[in-house]
Formats: structure tokens, sequence, C-alpha cells
């Protein structure tokens, strides 16, 4: 049998046409209260930079005006030099970079050691107390027990710049700790299953494993550490003995009290103590947000 098919109806095909994208015709609107926010904590950070700025390039003339925001007329850096001599910058800034140097190591060797203990032993008691432990030293400021570390140091013979560093190590070690365990609990417990198997100890899949993945929390904790140790005033000024070992905050406090209205020398001498902090920060800035946003949830 033969099937005949039926006529098709004339006209125009239908076109066929691509599906429209989910954005497409979407009006994207400025969030403006955090716009506003932001400006407002942008202006925070400049407009105290731009006086820093502005008075340490003044003469001293200039400075004493009262206004601090006028620009320098003209610019006289000739206030670093002399900020450079009275603080004596070299040595001071060796020593602040020293001290800074020894809390930090510290910091980056035992915080990720003790997080990595507890948080691979979380289920243990005594691991879950520690952290208790050390998250209630959080709450415990320095002024609390200033005297006892001013005996002890003096006891021991650390009343020095490497006495400093350790006790700065020693104070953001509960805050880096919980830095570090945040992070630890995003790192599958599955790569050092696969090493223990293949006959790797607990140290060789800390340093070889562990430490490696560490990166981006490692440049956080860092950077943390060194702001802290590096803009000290309190513990160095009580712990040191020697004055000619002071670091670079508290040999500036010459300024509050020799020099009452040379603000541009002080404002110099603030200026080259701040640079290291904000070099540090801009190399590191990429590692601290990745690691901050990747401690933040468990994956």
């Amino acid at each position: 049998m033969t099937t005949v098919e039926a006529p098709r109806a004339a006209g125009p095909r239908p076109s066929v046409r691509s599906p429209r994208p989910a954005h497409a015709g979407r009006v994207h609107r400025t969030n403006w209260p955090l716009t506003i926010l932001l400006g407002l904590a942008t202006l925070t950070v400049f407009v105290p930079l731009y006086v820093t700025l502005s008075m340490a390039f003044k003469t001293s003339a200039q400075s004493a005006d009262g206004n601090a925001f006028s620009l320098p007329a003209p610019f006289h850096p000739a206030s670093f030099a002399e900020a450079w001599s009275l603080t004596r910058f070299p040595v001071s800034f060796g020593i602040s970079l020293a001290v800074a140097a020894i809390a930090v190591l510290l910091t980056l060797f035992l915080s990720s050691l003790a997080a990595y203990a507890i948080a691979r032993n979380w289920s243990h008691r005594f691991f879950r107390w520690s952290m208790v432990y050390l998250l209630a030293a959080l709450f415990l400021p320095f002024p609390v027990v200033a005297l006892p570390q001013i005996q002890l140091t003096a006891l021991t013979g650390l009343d020095n710049p490497l006495g400093v560093g350790i006790l700065h190590a020693m104070f953001q070690l509960s805050f880096s700790v919980l830095l570090y365990t945040a992070y630890l609990r995003s790192i599958p417990i599955e790569l050092e299953e696969s090493a223990r198997i293949d006959g790797a100890s607990t140290w060789q899949i800390f340093w070889r494993i562990i430490l490696p993945l560490l990166g981006p929390m490692n440049a956080t904790v860092g950077i943390f550490a060194f702001l802290a140790s590096w803009n000290d005033f309190m513990m160095p000024s009580l712990i040191m003995s020697d004055p000619t070992l002071q670091t670079l905050p508290v040999v500036q406090n010459i300024f509050q009290s020799q020099f009452g209205t040379n603000y541009n020398v002080a404002f110099a001498s603030y200026l080259m103590a701040m640079a290291p902090t904000i070099v540090a920060y801009l190399f590191a800035q990429r590692w601290v947000i990745s690691g901050v946003t990747q401690g933040a949830v468990k994956s």
C-alpha cells in the first residue's frame, strides 16, 4: 500500500530564536548605602595619610600655624634628615625589624603546629579544652600581666629585644591558632589518609602536605603578627632595660616632650616608620584576602 503524505501548509517557516540570557535586560543598580559606607571607610584611611604627608614636608613655622590640611609651600624635605638623626633611625629600625621577625617566625611555627593538633584531634576532650583555653587568653590584655612579665623577663635575662619578640609571639598565639584551625578544617582529610597509607609519619604529613597548603593563611597570620609587633609601644617600653636597644615606636616618644611644636619632624619620623607596614601589606594583600575567605567557610 502506498502512503500519501498530507500537503504542508504554505507560508513562512517559524523562526527559531535562541533563549535570552538570564542577565539580558537586567538593570544594574548602584548600592548607594554600601557605596557611601565604603567611601567613609576610605576617608578614614586617606585623610590621616594626607595629614601625615602634608605635615612631614612642612617647615617648623608652617606646621605651627595650626592648619594641618594645608599643602606645604614650599616643600621642606629636611625634616626627614632631622628625624633620621634624632631617632637613630638605622639602629632603632633594625631593632624593630629584628623583634618583628622573631615574633612572626615564632607565631607561624607555634600556631600552625598547635592548630594542626587541635583540628585533627577535635574529638578528644583535651584538645577541645586547649582551644577554649587559648580563646580565653584573647580576653587577657597585656597591662593585666605586665608586672609579672617584667619580673619574669628580668629574672631570665630576657629584658631585651629577644624577650620582647617572644612575648609578642605568645600574645599572638590565641588569635593565630583560631585562624589556622578554621583554615585547616577546609583541607580534606583524605590527603593525609592517602599519605599515611604510603607510610608517611605525622611530621612528614605536616611539613610536606599541610604546610604548603597553608600558604594563604601563613601570609594572613604573618601580616597580623608583624603589624602587632611593629606598632607596639607598651611592651618594649616596659620590658627592655637598656634604653639604647629600644624599638622605633618607643624612640619616637621623644617628640612628645622635646619637640612640643616641631610637628614636621615628628610626622616625618612617623611616615618613615609607617613605610614598612604599607609595603608588607601591599606585597601580601592577595594572600591575606585569600586566607581569610577560605578559612571562613568549611568545605
